[in-house]
């Protein structure tokens, strides 16, 4: 089984990732974390965990790990320091411990922060750490869903480069995109944007054309 670290493992997004990692026959999850009772809560759900906080060194986070997930997010209270260059942290340390994927939860609008009114700070980092991972060298998917809600999973979603429209897609089918997105055989070296839509989430990632795959 693939070791997979997850960054944000211990948000509302993260959970569902480590919950689906859980029940893989393939990957084996290991939730990153910064405190003790965040550790706590994993080592009683029998999740496996590494101590590490994006603004510090984190080359010990990636030993032992085949692929990485990042999901973290400051909830807007350090977006430059934790969303930005802690991705660039782990990114960094991901390529000299021979990370073999790399999948990064984005935003839709980080392709173009200055076209809306909110968040813009939160976007231009997300656009900043997205840019970075292009150019890291990494095997890497970007992945930019709509609105997050917490509705029940659909397992079905709309995908696209680029969609041109603004919607919604529930938690559940944003993590599942992603652990998805680790399969060998899942597009990579790419960036596409996720809503809520008709076709199930494996068609979805097969039928996309990827013109670096």
């Amino acid at each position: 089984m693939e070791n997979i670290l997850i960054a944000g493992a211990h948000g509302t997004t993260g959970k569902q990732i480590v919950n689906i990692l859980k029940s893989s026959q393939y990957f084996n999850p290991v939730a990153m974390v910064r405190k003790e009772e965040q550790q706590n809560y994993f080592k009683d759900e029998g999740v496996d965990t590494v101590m590490a906080d994006l603004t510090q060194d984190l080359t010990h986070a990636v030993k032992g790990i085949d692929k990485v997930i990042f999901a973290a997010g400051s909830g807007g209270k350090n977006v430059v320091e934790v969303d930005q260059e802690g991705a660039k942290r782990l990114m960094a340390v991901s390529k000299m411990g021979n990370i073999n994927r790399f999948v990064m939860l984005s935003s839709m609008g980080a392709d173009k922060p200055e076209s809306v009114n909110e968040l813009q700070e939160y976007l231009k980092a997300k656009q900043n750490a997205d840019d970075h991972l292009r150019n890291s060298g990494l095997k890497y998917t970007i992945v930019r869903p709509g609105t997050l809600n917490n509705s029940e999973p659909k397992g079905k979603i709309e995908l696209s480069e680029k969609l041109n429209k603004r919607g919604e897609i529930s938690r559940a089918d944003v993590a599942q995109t992603l652990v998805r997105s680790l399969n060998d055989d899942a597009p990579y070296n790419t960036t596409f944007e996720i809503l809520e839509g008709d076709t199930l989430i494996g068609d979805a990632l097969s039928n996309f054309e990827n013109k670096n795959f």
